[in-house]
């Protein structure tokens, strides 16, 4: 495969960071189609993805000057980003227009597991996901209809853990606790709930289901 000319890595670098959602002309993404680094939604708004082949060469392009991934959305960054719970700002939209947004990114995610998982499944996490535990877990809450912790109130929070394709998440009542389990658990994911080692909190450990 030939490697992406400079205009296409513009345009893979500028992706959506949680779909992987492409902009551009249509004869500039055609190409990216052509290249197998990018695919086309059979439907309405036919939006175009990154494949995995366009993930990598995003991630390879910013991997030596990259700094850490935000834990929340850049402000006025136009960018859809998946809500963890951890951020420190006021959210941004909120109500109907950011249901919206949600719902195209699961819509897009969905459709890029069709894409990728060699069996075709919707209902089993896919590569990305993989790659960005917290934000797939995050998503996958938010497009349930969960409500993430922000300033002032409470709800679910997603952080990393030390264990490999593990992510924790932690909700104040013991009912929001088992609302996000059904909904990960709905979303392909495996859960368990565990105690914490101090305090005694009680917490998810949430990994992608394999099959």
């Amino acid at each position: 495969m030939k490697p992406p000319t400079a205009a296409q890595r513009r345009i893979i670098e500028a992706a959506d960071p949680q779909t992987g959602r492409l902009s551009g002309t249509e004869a500039q993404l055609m190409a990216l189609v052509r290249a197998r680094l990018a695919f086309r939604h059979p439907r309405p708004p036919r939006a175009f993805f990154l494949t995995p082949a366009g993930h990598r060469v995003r991630d390879e392009g910013a991997a030596p000057a990259a700094a850490p991934e935000p834990a929340g959305p850049v402000p006025d960054s136009g960018v859809f980003a998946a809500r963890t719970g951890t951020e420190t700002s006021a959210p941004g939209s909120e109500g109907p227009p950011r249901a919206r947004e949600v719902r195209g990114a699961w819509e897009g995610l969905v459709e890029l597991r069709r894409m990728t998982n060699p069996d075709g499944s919707r209902d089993r996490p896919c590569a990305w996901e993989r790659t960005h535990l917290v934000r797939a877990a995050a998503l996958a809450l938010e497009a349930a209809g969960r409500s993430p912790a922000a300033p002032g109130r409470e709800g679910y929070r997603v952080t990393d853990t030390p264990q490999p394709e593990a992510v924790a998440v932690r909700e104040p009542s013991p009912e929001g606790l088992r609302a996000c389990a059904a909904a990960l658990e709905q979303a392909g994911w495996q859960v368990g709930e565990h105690t914490g080692a101090r305090g005694g909190d009680r917490y998810l450990l949430a990994s992608p289901r394999r099959a």
